[in-house]
């Protein structure tokens, strides 16, 4: 009875070690077939595909018969159109359409003449695709004899001007994702960028004028570069020049916290109702939508155009740190109003717009460099939930970045764990081969055991 079980468990065994090899066999086999044709990477909709679609459309009608376009609840690119005609049309390449009474040029004329009137600091406006109005806010240091002054100039406009208050006050935020210090205050590392020569620091202008020293720390011993060029107000951005000439590695990631980044792939222009995130020192990691473009902020210091409007919150402290979405740069932050209890208003300078007038561009990792000034290939955005959900800001040092989310940089064991690689199909056909020697091993000790046993019987 016991060598019947015996016989059993080995032939068990025997069967199950077959059908791993011819499991790892299988998993090797898909995974090779994998990683010579790999999928598309999938670009976020709402920065390539729908937008793209959305400013073709826009572009290839005019100014004078659409007003806009931004990315629906569903995903889908809705375009805003002056005539049925235009309706049909974007019909006819797949978006939706949403027929509105003002043009953009009448638009960009109500925001032209916000722009002649008196400058009033603490207010602010924009374009709303969504509505068909122009917002004006103005903070709580708005007297109210400067804000019915600017009611009048809104009436003035037209009906489609909308006024609204907001709590707190439109200041630039200092500080960010990675801090960097100087003797006139702390502030953020945003992108790393090259001129194909020297490596530098994308940041917002306001943080310092040209000459500015930065260090990595808070003692000034570790010198990390200096403002090379800036423009702030009109624009907010400047470049640090790195004092060693090199961003070191880790370049293309973007601290967001807890020991991790996200890798930066490429740049594009945002979109309005793009879900995006943004990252800085003090209120750590968060998330929003893009709820308009070309916004203008009449800070204390000056007036900024073409700014990025969002709904994401952000404190005094987040200033230059990065906006960006599933990989893709977006723009640095510049100011806002509110903070990340009650929620508030928070603007960033365009990337694309600032590397332009400077003449760099991102620095990416060698895979991606082909894509490093346009849209790039798109990683994954990190996690974060709804709203405002926070995660503790990293101390990765400027240049030198929290290791990325994703497969670069994991253990040997993760890569030969991961099932998008040959390492799990070669473990289990490693263990199969293990198990079928093991088997074959101990019925050749049993075998010489009993004929040892027979032997000693026999001639005992």
């Amino acid at each position: 009875m016991r060598h019947a079980r015996r016989r059993i468990v080995r032939r068990v065994t025997r069967l199950a070690a077959v059908g791993g090899l011819l499991l790892g066999g299988a998993m090797v086999a898909q995974a090779a077939m994998a990683s010579e044709t790999p999928p598309a990477a999938r670009p976020f909709a709402s920065a390539t595909g729908g937008a793209d679609t959305g400013a073709a459309l826009v572009a290839r009608l005019g100014t004078a018969r659409t007003a806009g376009n931004w990315i629906g609840a569903d995903g889908r690119t809705v375009v805003a159109v002056t005539d049925d005609a235009a309706a049909r049309e974007v019909r006819r390449a797949g978006a939706e359409a949403k027929v509105v009474s003002h043009s953009m040029n009448e638009l960009r004329s109500a925001t032209a003449a916000l722009r002649a009137a008196p400058r009033v600091a603490g207010t602010a406006w924009a374009v709303d695709y969504r509505t068909n109005r122009v917002v004006v806010r103005a903070d709580s240091t708005v007297s109210a004899g400067d804000w019915s002054r600017m009611g009048h100039v809104a009436a003035g406009i037209g009906g489609f001007v909308r006024m609204e208050r907001t709590k707190g006050s439109f200041t630039t935020r200092l500080n960010g994702a990675q801090p960097i210090l100087s003797t006139g205050g702390r502030c953020s590392a945003g992108f790393n960028v090259t001129d194909g020569q020297s490596d530098f620091i994308l940041t917002a202008g306001h943080c310092g004028p040209a000459g500015s020293t930065w260090f990595a720390d808070n003692q000034g011993n570790q010198q990390l570069g200096r403002t090379v060029n800036s423009a702030f107000p009109g624009n907010d951005f400047s470049l640090v020049q790195y004092a060693s000439g090199k961003a070191g590695d880790g370049a293309d990631v973007v601290a967001i916290g807890g020991g991790n980044g996200v890798r930066i792939t490429g740049a594009a222009d945002a979109a309005v109702g793009q879900r995006v995130f943004r990252s800085g020192s003090t209120s750590g990691l968060h998330d929003g939508t893009v709820t308009a473009l070309n916004a203008t902020v009449n800070y204390p210091e000056g007036t900024v155009t073409g700014l990025i409007e969002t709904d994401v919150c952000a404190e005094p402290g987040d200033s230059g740190g990065p906006l960006f979405s599933d990989g893709i740069a977006l723009g640095v932050t510049s100011g806002g109003s509110g903070d990340c209890t009650a929620g508030g208003t928070t603007f960033f300078q365009p990337v694309t717009k600032a590397m332009a007038a400077l003449n760099v561009k991102l620095l990416v990792s060698a895979q991606n460099a082909g894509g490093a000034a346009g849209q790039g290939s798109a990683s994954p955005a990190p996690s974060a939930p709804a709203g405002q959900g926070a995660v503790a800001p990293s101390a990765a040092s400027p240049g030198a970045s929290a290791p990325v989310t994703g497969a670069t940089g994991q253990t040997l064991l993760a890569r030969l764990t991961d099932t998008r690689n040959v390492g799990p199909g070669l473990l289990v056909i490693a263990g199969s081969l293990i198990a079928l020697v093991a088997t074959r091993y101990i019925r050749a000790e049993q075998d010489r055991k009993a004929y040892q046993r027979y032997y000693s019987a026999t001639w005992g």
